[in-house]
């Protein structure tokens, strides 16, 4: 039975960077008034840094936090971001946009893509993304936010910047940041973890831990020894090279994502500067052939050289393990093709504020966390793999043990449902949508073999009326926005330009 002697007083967060700040910000604002929060970091101590792009769910966390949006894009650099546009993936010379939009309209039985396929068969319809706000905004370099029309967008912003704002914000509402490296973790005899000691000495005791010294998991890993779950036959890519340009052209609302010969290659424009990388697999792309592709395809004037960076993806077997909750790239890493890794720690953040021991920890709790963060990651994991599967490139050894690997079931069956009968879903705890999935699937060259009968209701003219009114409706909206770039400078202009 728990009493007062298990009581959760104080927080230790282990690490700054984004987990940690994004944490940090979370636990003051919201719990800060019962709780005391201590986060040990070094200046020494360098982050990864490069997660620049995010998608939509961010607006969750920052509403939760109150943070308005054109003070924190004008704080970051930021620029709005309305999808990804990937190229090369299906075949070289071919591109596609994975919109944060919903396609068309749905009915009762069926959604969307099953008039969309009849249509293309005879010949009234138009590419998918004609027929949604999101998509066409992206593609037309067209942005707004209006009281009525408010577009599914997402950020492209300086990850450090982002973790200052949150530490000054953290500051404001009373975290104690101690400065200095970890020389050991201690545990008391149950194995929990008790205290921090710092090389400096210091001791830092505390009652629930939060790990967010990135890929090094001194605490749930190196401490712990909590184990981890390799993914990299599905996602073979294990290094990146990383490097900032200066601007050449106004800012894209989307991030590219540049398919290459064993890898891809990102450019996330942000207000004043562009990040640029080059995510790679060592066994078909040597680290001098990676460094060179990247510089050969850089638009702009280098500002630092290239920076390798190397990982495993996969995640670990228990993100919260006995008073230790793993939040970042402690708790495994999964590359950032969709840009999830921000989104990752903002939900592990609000899952342990909705379970928050307390009074103690709880093993139900424990094995929910875990349950809910193995879910959703296993569909970001299924999601990711959709991408290197379903090519047609065959073009370098890379590629065609990408297009022969075996894959998960569960994505084999949602690849086979869709192919057979068109049909997509989404399960509750899933981060993404059926339009997400159609967007995809469709861009990298799947059709479905048939559509829904209820389709065949609809007279051919009714049909083509039915489709013509959507894709009019999307034009006629996005026409009324102003550029992206002139949106900017009118709601979140950053002092860097």
């Amino acid at each position: 039975m728990n009493n007062e002697q298990n009581r959760i007083k104080k927080v230790v967060i282990a690490g700054g960077g984004t987990a940690g700040w994004m944490t940090a910000a979370g636990l003051t604002k919201l719990l800060g008034k019962n709780l005391e929060v201590v986060l040990v970091e070094s200046d020494d101590i360098g982050t990864v840094g490069v997660g620049e792009a995010t998608i939509p769910t961010m607006h969750i966390f920052h509403r939760l936090l109150n943070i308005k949006e054109s003070e924190v894009m004008a704080a970051t650099n930021a620029t709005f971001k309305l999808g990804i546009q990937f190229e090369n993936w299906k075949t070289v010379g071919e591109d596609y946009i994975h919109s944060f939009g919903f396609l068309g309209k749905d009915c009762w039985a069926c959604g969307f893509q099953h008039f969309w396929v009849k249509g293309k068969q005879k010949g009234i319809a138009t590419e998918i993304g004609d027929y949604c706000v999101e998509h066409l905004g992206a593609r037309q370099g067209r942005f707004a936010v209006l009281p009525n029309q408010d577009l599914n967008h997402a950020y492209h912003m300086d990850a450090s910047l982002y973790a200052k704002f949150l530490r000054r914000m953290s500051e404001q509402h009373g975290i104690k940041r101690i400065e200095g490296k970890i020389r050991e973790v201690q545990q008391h005899m149950d194995g929990n973890i008790s205290a921090l000691l710092l090389e400096s000495g210091e001791l830092i005791e505390g009652d629930l831990f939060i790990d967010c010294t990135g890929f090094r998991a001194l605490l749930i890993e190196q401490t712990l020894n909590t184990g981890f779950e390799d993914w990299s036959h599905w996602l073979p890519c294990d290094s990146a090279y990383a490097v900032q340009t200066k601007t050449t052209q106004e800012p894209v609302a989307y991030t590219r994502a540049i398919a290459r010969d064993a890898g891809w290659q990102w450019k996330i424009p942000l207000q004043s500067r562009v990040g640029n990388g080059l995510v790679f697999c060592s066994k078909f792309m040597t680290e001098a052939e990676a460094k060179q592709t990247l510089i050969d395809n850089v638009e702009g004037e280098m500002m630092f050289e290239p920076r390798l960076i190397k990982f495993k993806t996969g995640t670990r077997r228990q993100h919260w393990n006995k008073n230790c909750v793993a939040i970042g790239l402690s708790s495994g890493f999964l590359e950032p093709l969709e840009s999830t890794s921000i989104h990752l720690i903002h939900r592990s953040i609000i899952r342990l504020l909705q379970m928050f021991p307390s009074h103690g920890i709880v093993p139900a709790d424990v094995a929910e966390f875990n349950r809910q963060t193995k879910i959703e990651m296993d569909n970001i994991r299924d999601f990711i793999i959709l991408h290197y599967k379903a090519t047609e490139r065959t073009d370098t050894k890379f590629w065609r043990y990408c297009k022969d690997m075996q894959i998960p079931d569960t994505l084999a069956h949602r690849m086979e449902l869709f192919k057979q009968s068109g049909k997509v879903y989404k399960f509750a705890q899933e981060l993404f949508g059926e339009s997400s999935w159609l967007q995809v699937l469709i861009g990298q060259g799947l059709m479905p073999e048939q559509y829904h009968p209820i389709v065949d209701l609809m007279p051919d003219s009714e049909l083509n009326d039915f489709l013509m009114s959507i894709k009019q409706n999307v034009k006629r909206t996005v026409s009324q926005f102003p550029t992206h770039h002139e949106f900017i400078q009118h709601y979140c202009k950053s002092s860097l330009v």
